[in-house]
């Protein structure tokens, strides 16, 4: 099976023969059918000197619907590079197991790294932005008894307490065991338009405990403008 983009199709049809590394050995292969769905394209290929028919792969074909459905849609990106992190804010952490953890890029990608709750099961997170950006989709991941359950989004709310997260929010919903794994959830996007900084309450977590943990934090969108939040903030101040 290869697993290749959409732009390679065309150059991908049935019947092409291509060269592949398989098992250290360089192998010339024949792609017998292409499925094509979202972002990637799934090729069903066999050994040229084989005249087998192909069996669908069961397995193959859930494991491909599961991971094109993680698939952030085009035109929007990781927001990772306009969050402010002079400002960057975690109510109930515990200083061993910081938000950097979970949102900045690099630490977010080491299993061996989380986010964790100090007090109690409740986090409040505050994420401001360089530049006025809008959100499409979050991607929220965590351990399957201790990963967060449910998430409240606050738009534009700044420096909130655990007094106000009652405050009818933005957005909210319930994390699934697909969105623990890394499936976006997408948010309601007109609510979501010019956003500056981003307030997220984890109410509770999956197996009820005093302890949450998120692994990553990724948010999708795109910037507004090129305003930069900071210059703004120093003409205000003249």
């Amino acid at each position: 099976m290869l697993l290749i983009s959409n732009g390679d199709v065309a150059a991908n049809s049935p019947g092409r023969q291509v060269d592949v590394l398989s098992l250290h050995t360089y192998r010339t292969i024949e792609i017998s059918w292409v499925i094509s769905e979202g972002k990637y394209a799934l090729f069903f290929f066999a050994p040229c000197s084989s005249s087998s028919s192909i069996l669908f792969d069961t397995f193959l074909l859930s494991s491909f619907s599961a991971m094109s459905s993680s698939v952030i849609p085009r035109g929007q990106v990781d927001l990772v590079d306009f969050v402010d992190w002079s400002g960057v804010e975690c109510l109930n952490q515990i200083g061993k197991n910081p938000i950097a953890n979970a949102l900045k890029q690099g630490y977010r990608d080491d299993d061996g790294l989380h986010l964790e709750s100090d007090a109690d099961e409740q986090l409040l997170i505050y994420i401001p932005f360089t530049q006025v950006v809008k959100l499409h989709s979050a991607v929220i991941t965590g351990p399957e008894e201790e990963g967060p359950r449910t998430v409240k989004l606050f738009a534009n709310k700044e420096h909130m307490g655990f007094s106000n997260v009652n405050d009818p929010p933005s957005d909210s919903f319930n994390i699934s065991a697909d969105n623990l794994k890394g499936k976006p959830v997408t948010l309601k996007y007109v609510k979501f338009q010019n956003v500056c900084s981003l307030t997220i309450f984890i109410e509770d977590n999956q197996g009820g405990g005093d302890v949450t943990k998120l692994q990553k934090i990724s948010l999708y969108g795109t910037t507004v403008d090129t305003t930069n939040m900071k210059d703004l903030k120093k003409i205000e101040d003249h």
